[in-house]
């Protein structure tokens, strides 16, 4: 029986008072009843619009209709064949920009709440044993794929390859594979055990992690090719943006690449037993508006500061972050300065941040993005005291793997060139996608790119594979 209420199912969360003083997850997950509640707004469309605004294609009416019958295994299993990391989608996807955003039930109403479906069946699958199961048998096709970077891109293409039959490598730079879904996002809004399952569920595909492998000084790219048929690059975009203003460089100055780092990799989060603990003082600036900024206040309010503002250059209607992100903030009494840039960050005697000197802004005319651009009011200068300030505007890709490889096009700003359809590169046999080609962007774009390399990179070389036969 249809539910043909114009709102979404509510989510279970932790209430804001209490949150904002710990790591665990706000968003409590649907139970089973809530699950099956909402998947019966979903009307299933013959047309599945939904499906064409996702980035991987996941068949939502089909899984979002086993649901609504109870079967849950079933659910998850339809994900899972064309998605390899659905608990961390349903978590950090921005459906209401893509699947969401065409969902007929939306066009009155609220749309179908596709993102906490897709997590319930994955958490469903998690918690009742259905990712012990051992894979299917794969056929190896004698066809070898080095990957560079176990973050969402690198993983899906691996996952990918693997199913098709290919002996894959991933080489990841740190000590702990996951890329940004283990140093950027924190554990409040993605438990990293959950991230360690749904990597554990590609390696039993038989795809091999190789940690603390830095490409580009412990191997080059081109000692990889010489034993892999292709090479796909998904290095993310871990070099941070600066605002090149004075005082960047004082003490309590943070880079929101570093201090989310410190908080969630390097485990700050665990104030009791954390051996690299991070300071915050009393008042917290954090610099941008994406998701990035949001969860560098939302962890410096968790790790003690009493004061944690978001100083936004432009308006709140112009803040790139999820709606979600910039409402749970709110709520757990982040504080928001629009229309302000810092001009000049202010040193104590002893070097330690003690404000900054800031500027008040008006919109004018559109920027080549479309955003009206920033203008300065001329002698609105004022004085916003803080001991931390947190830089979060933006990241670009690490230069390491360009500057080690000859015949690699490069963008100006520092991505990777490469065809869209196929991740191709101006090297032979090797692809990228993600981060490292188009700058900071979202975890499912990255999983896309990785997953239409894979078909590329099967693609290119099956011609081989059935000469051999």
């Amino acid at each position: 029986m249809k539910n043909m209420s114009l709102e979404k199912t509510k989510m279970p969360e932790q209430a804001p008072e209490i949150r904002n003083r710990n790591f665990t997850e706000v968003a409590l997950g649907y139970t089973s009843e809530q699950a099956v509640e909402e998947a019966a707004r979903c009307l299933g469309c013959k047309n599945q619009p939904c499906v064409a605004g996702c980035p991987v294609n996941v068949r939502i009416p089909e899984f979002i209709g086993k649901i609504a019958d109870g079967d849950f295994t079933g659910a998850y299993d339809s994900i899972r064949e064309t998605n390899a990391l659905p608990a961390i989608c349903g978590r950090v996807c921005p459906q209401e920009t893509q699947c969401e955003q065409l969902c007929v039930r939306g066009k009155k109403g609220e749309s179908v709440a596709i993102g906490r479906l897709e997590r319930f069946a994955a958490d469903f699958a998690m918690k009742n044993g259905v990712l012990d199961k051992e894979p299917p048998k794969i056929e190896r096709n004698g066809k070898r794929a080095a990957i560079v970077g176990s973050g969402p891109a690198g993983l899906t293409c691996a996952g990918d390859l693997a199913r098709l039959g290919y002996e894959v490598t991933v080489y990841e730079a740190l000590h702990t594979p996951g890329g940004v879904l283990v140093y950027g996002i924190p554990e409040f809004r993605l438990p990293k055990a959950l991230v360690r399952d749904e990597i554990g569920s590609i390696e039993k595909l038989g795809v091999k992690i190789e940690t603390n492998m830095v490409i580009g000084r412990v191997l080059s790219l081109d000692e990889l090719l010489e034993t892999y048929d292709a090479v796909f690059i998904g290095s993310g975009a871990g070099l941070p943006s600066f605002m090149k203003i004075p005082g960047e460089n004082c003490n309590g100055v943070f880079s929101a690449n570093e201090f989310l780092t410190r908080v969630n990799l390097m485990k700050a989060y665990d104030r009791e037993n954390a051996e690299t603990p991070i300071v915050v003082g009393e008042s917290v600036a954090v610099m941008g508006g994406g998701n990035v900024a949001m969860d560098a206040a939302r962890c410096a309010k968790r790790l003690g500061a009493k004061n944690v503002t978001i100083v936004y250059r432009r308006g709140e209607k112009e803040l790139p972050a999820r709606l979600e992100e910039i409402h749970h903030a709110k709520e757990e009494g982040i504080e928001f300065m629009f229309l302000t840039a810092p001009v000049e960050i202010v040193g104590d005697e002893n070097g330690w941040v003690k404000g900054m000197n800031c500027i008040r802004m008006e919109l004018g005319e559109p920027d080549a993005s479309g955003r009206r651009r920033p203008v300065v009011i001329e002698g609105s200068e004022f004085f916003l005291p803080v001991q931390t300030a947190i830089i979060a505007i933006g990241q670009t890709p690490n230069p390491l793997i360009a500057r080690t490889t000859e015949g690699l096009s490069i963008q100006k700003w520092g991505g990777i060139i490469a065809d869209e359809p196929t991740g191709k590169t101006s090297k032979a046999r090797v692809y990228a996608g993600g981060d490292a080609v188009t700058g900071a962007a979202t975890v499912i774009l990255a999983m896309g790119a990785g997953k239409d390399a894979a078909k590329a990179i099967d693609e290119e070389l099956k011609w081989s594979i059935e000469l051999k036969k």
